[in-house]
């Protein structure tokens, strides 16, 4: 979905009035019906569909009817029943348009949402749904960028995985430029790191700036965006990174089929609740690190704890205190997570993520593990992006596309990114 498509259809849902929203849920004789949409895997569903059963059958006036299906259609779906103000009840939300929806008043506040506690929360989780005052979403998992490596790639080039908590990027270049070398260039080191914005973010990030602004507008400058083109070009060069056309293709690619997965790599960035989805593809034991620094020291890369998706409320819902309550045993409830375990990310509550921890998988316990590692390295949590915010991936992903093929040079490349994506904002 485009920004002006979801734009135009939240426009439409704000003219609609005030009070007529509430096609969403019905009550009938103390019985009350909410919806519940998702995106995500049929793993995903199953695993819902059993927590929704067994709040059921300790809620027996409560009805839940699970709407779900895939991430593509997903945000064209939502945004017209939010335009018909015929909005779910419990929404998953991803933060590309968590502030896309609050701030055409389609969500309601959580702080204000009765049944809902937070206490159990670590406070940096918290935040990455906060903005303008209000809580907009409960942080669902957690989640942070990292580097993940496969290790019987390094061991067939005779390269030994770095110090994740002393590395800088020069070493992660040479490391990357050597596999590369070694392997005769049958794996090379490492992906492109502009592929995404959560890149760029974290290098604004290490060099005092933001991607975005706490009052939604851009927060890196021109000078570091063409620092970070540039680096990509000197990743290019060392041949630590596959060719442009190489790259070009892969950002099109399912995970199953992505140069990382099908083991054209021997590291790449991805976001740390990826580690299942890859490891499983990859049928190889993987291995999380920490993004490299300017200057070696892990606590300035950057890094922060990122919500993997969000609970939200719809602002609309005549039942707002029922699905308080489910979101409620979403978060907080042991048995649920017994049941979820780290499927949307680990527990960003300590008290279920204790009760779920002895019980994950390897490949979740290594997420989990790496999560808690990071914790005294890590910054506040990145503000949400603005309205328009949600097109920066693709806009990035063609200006590095550009930089790459020497279409553009990294400071023509930098304004003409700023300049697009400011204009998504307006």
């Amino acid at each position: 979905m485009t920004a002006a498509a979801v734009t135009v259809t939240l426009l439409a849902a704000s003219a609609c009035g005030g009070d007529s929203g509430g096609a969403s849920s019905s009550a009938d004789g103390g019985k009350v019906t909410l919806r519940f949409t998702w995106w995500g895997s049929d793993t995903r569903t199953k695993l819902t569909q059993q927590v929704i059963d067994a709040y059921q059958k300790d809620h027996p006036n409560v009805t839940i009817k699970g709407e779900f299906g895939e991430w593509s259609g997903y945000w064209d779906k939502l945004a017209t029943t939010v335009a018909a103000n015929d909005a779910p009840d419990i929404i998953q939300m991803d933060e590309k348009y968590l502030r896309e929806y609050a701030d055409r008043g389609a969500l309601l506040d959580l702080k204000k949402a009765d049944g809902l506690d937070t206490g159990k929360f670590e406070p940096d989780t918290l935040g990455a749904g906060e903005f303008d005052g209000g809580l907009y979403g409960l942080n669902a998992g957690i989640n942070s960028f990292a580097v993940v490596v496969n290790p019987a790639a390094f061991k067939t080039a005779g390269v030994a995985i770095p110090d994740d908590k002393t590395w800088t990027w020069d070493d992660f270049a040479k490391t990357a430029a050597e596999i590369t070398t070694k392997t005769g260039g049958k794996v090379t080191g490492t992906g492109a790191l502009g592929t995404n914005e959560a890149g760029l973010n974290l290098w604004a990030r290490q060099n005092g700036e933001s991607l975005w602004t706490k009052d939604g507008k851009l927060g890196v400058s021109p000078e570091k965006t063409t620092d970070f083109f540039k680096y990509i070009l000197k990743l290019r060069d060392a041949k630590a990174i596959p060719s442009a056309e190489a790259i070009s293709q892969d950002m099109n690619a399912s995970l199953d089929q992505s140069a990382f997965a099908t083991g054209k790599l021997a590291m790449s960035f991805i976001w740390s609740n990826q580690l299942v989805a890859f490891s499983k593809a990859t049928g190889q034991q993987l291995k999380l690190l920490r993004i490299p620094s300017p200057d070696g020291q892990a606590a300035k890369n950057g890094s922060y704890y990122k919500g993997s998706m969000f609970w939200s409320i719809s602002a609309r819902s005549k039942h707002q205190k029922e699905a308080a309550e489910f979101v409620n045993y979403l978060a907080n409830n042991t048995a649920a997570g017994d049941v979820l375990l780290a499927e949307r990310g680990v527990p960003p509550n300590t008290e279920v993520r204790a009760e779920v921890t002895p019980k994950l998988k390897p490949e979740d316990a290594a997420t989990a593990k790496f999560i808690q590692d990071i914790k005294q390295d890590l910054g506040d949590p990145s503000p949400a992006p603005p309205v328009g915010g949600g097109q920066v991936e693709k806009i990035i992903q063609r200006y590095t596309t550009e930089v790459l093929f020497g279409r553009q040079a990294p400071d023509a490349a930098a304004k003409a990114f700023l300049n697009e994506v400011n204009g998504e904002l307006k």
